[in-house]
Parts: C-alpha cells; sequence; structure tokens
C-alpha cells in the first residue's frame, strides 16, 4: 500500500513538472508575441481587436493541441510532424491574408517557409509511415503530460522559429526589397539545398540493404556530421536577415528566431540527441572513431587526412 502511494506522488510529481514546463513555454510564447505585435497589424474579430502577430501564436498553440487530443487517445505520433508544418502554414497565411498593404519581402518570406514546412513535413511523415513509428516517441505517447508537453514545445518551435518572418510580414512599416533581402535569400537558398541534398543522401543510404547497420560518411556527410542541421541554421538566419529591415522597435525581439533554432539544434534536441545515440551504437567502432575524429561536428569542412 505504501509503495503504491509513494508511486502515485512520484507520478504526480513528475506530471507537475512536465505541465510547469509546458506553462513556462507558453508564457515564453506569450511574451514574444507582445514584443512583436508592437508595430504591428491588428484584426478585428466581433469586439475583439488583437494583433495578428499575436494571432498567429494562438493558431499555433490551437492547432497543435487539437490535434493532440485525437493522437493521445490513439497512442500515435503519425501526425506530429505533418501537424508542425501545417501549422507552419497556417500561421504564415494568416499572417500574410490578415495584415494590409502586403509587399514582395512579405511575399517572399511566407513563401520561402512554407517551401521548406512543405519539404521537411513531408520527408519526416513519409519517413515515420514507412519506418511504421517514431522510436523518440516510444515512452512518451502513452503518458497524457510528456505527450502533451512534447505537443506544446512543437507549437512553441513553430511560433518562435517563424517569429521573426511573422513580425515582418504582419509589420505596418514596408521597406522595398534591398541588398540585404537578396544577401538572405542566398543563404535561404544555401541553406535549403545543403538541408535537402543531406537528407536525401541519408535517405538513399539507409535504403541499401548492404549499408544495414552502418553509418553514413559520404556525399555532404563527408564534410559535415549533421550537415541537414547546419542547412536548416542557415536557411533560418537568412530567413531573419530578409526580415530585419522591416522591424522596427520591440519587433526587433523576434530576431530571436535564429538564436532559438541555433541552440534547439546544437544543444537541446538535435546535435546532442544523435551524438550520443550514435556514441551508443557505433563508439567502439574504429571506423566511427577516425569518423568523429576527421569529420566537422556541424559546418561542413573538407575532412581532415
Amino acid at each position: 500500500m505504501a509503495d503504491t502511494e509513494n508511486k502515485n506522488t512520484k507520478t504526480s510529481a513528475s506530471n507537475g513538472r512536465l505541465l510547469l514546463f509546458a506553462a513556462i513555454a507558453v508564457l515564453f510564447s506569450c511574451l514574444i508575441a507582445l514584443a512583436g505585435s508592437q508595430g504591428g497589424a491588428r484584426y478585428v474579430i466581433g469586439a475583439v481587436d488583437i494583433p495578428v502577430f499575436a494571432l498567429c501564436a494562438i493558431i499555433a498553440f490551437g492547432i497543435n493541441w487539437l490535434i493532440f487530443v485525437p493522437s493521445y487517445l490513439a497512442r500515435t505520433e503519425h501526425y506530429f510532424d505533418l501537424t508542425g508544418s501545417l501549422t507552419f502554414i497556417s500561421v504564415m497565411l494568416t499572417a500574410l491574408a490578415l495584415s494590409p498593404d502586403q509587399d514582395w519581402r512579405a511575399a517572399i518570406l511566407a513563401v520561402l517557409v512554407c517551401i521548406w514546412a512543405t519539404r521537411l513535413g513531408g520527408f519526416l511523415f513519409l519517413r515515420v509511415r514507412k519506418d511504421g513509428s517514431d522510436g523518440r516517441f516510444d515512452t512518451i505517447k502513452p503518458h497524457f503530460a510528456r505527450f502533451l508537453l512534447t505537443w506544446t514545445l512543437q507549437a512553441t518551435w513553430v511560433f518562435v522559429s517563424s517569429a521573426a518572418a511573422l513580425a515582418a510580414i504582419t509589420s505596418v512599416r514596408r521597406v522595398e526589397l534591398d541588398m540585404i533581402a537578396l544577401v538572405g535569400i542566398a543563404m535561404w537558398l544555401s541553406g535549403f539545398v545543403i538541408e535537402a541534398v543531406a537528407d536525401a543522401q541519408k535517405r538513399a543510404f539507409r535504403a541499401d540493404s548492404g549499408n544495414d547497420g552502418q553509418f553514413i560518411s559520404t556525399g555532404l556527410w563527408a564534410w559535415s556530421r549533421h550537415p541537414n542541421y547546419f542547412g536548416e541554421i542557415l536557411l533560418w538566419i537568412g530567413i531573419a536577415v530578409i526580415a530585419l529591415p522591416a522591424l522596427s522597435g520591440w519587433q526587433y525581439v523576434a530576431l530571436i528566431s535564429p538564436v532559438f533554432i541555433t541552440l534547439l539544434i546544437t544543444r537541446v534536441s538535435g546535435v546532442p540527441m544523435l551524438e550520443a545515440r550514435a556514441k551508443k551504437r557505433w563508439g567502439d567502432d574504429p571506423a566511427y572513431q577516425a569518423y568523429r575524429k576527421n569529420t566537422s561536428r556541424l559546418i561542413p569542412r573538407p575532412p581532415a587526412a
């Protein structure tokens, strides 16, 4: 009896912490929504006058929490990545549709983010459908609080990542396309190509049965252990560069987007997670040890001799 009570107490405490983390993520997004809404377009819904930038945040969380319910009941993660992509597209189109006097900068930002979201979301969705499941969710989806936190963090990721683009699209300040925008577009194109090619190379590598149980070290993966993540960071920096001239005042807080993405990838759920998984799987393999020693962790460069 005592053991059961202790177990229930620990479970309740764990759930409480997870829900607290979810609340912190929502609060963080609210603060960015408050700052990014300054100097931005507003939209009247009935008797409510709401900033379009803040409305995009509400939509991001609303979509993810809505899809969370049937996903939790079915204990499935199949629509998680697809929902993330659809959320990116939804907030971009909402910002574009509800902000008056749109210009080429706003249109380009929305199109570039939608292209990226469509490609990545489709790639991840098809990968999960092919594999049957995503191992990251095996210990998460049976637990309400942990699964809810995951969907909440995805909404936070979508909104914060796209904040710079959303702030520029919803801004009442319009600036004609300039050299800064062209530099940003070039950065986005470079990052997008690197990410797409790296993903294609890895998919082809895994599709070859002769590579079962092996790690990829060819193509872009000979220049970086995580070239896809480098491409993603680069393209989001490009988005921020394109958006920069249209921002003013508190809207500059939205430039946290590429910083947030870089920290997320390099310190939290991207590179560290995959590095730990690879080290556990191939850490004793001399070939993998040589690969780690001679290959850049993130930024592509020719492999060491």
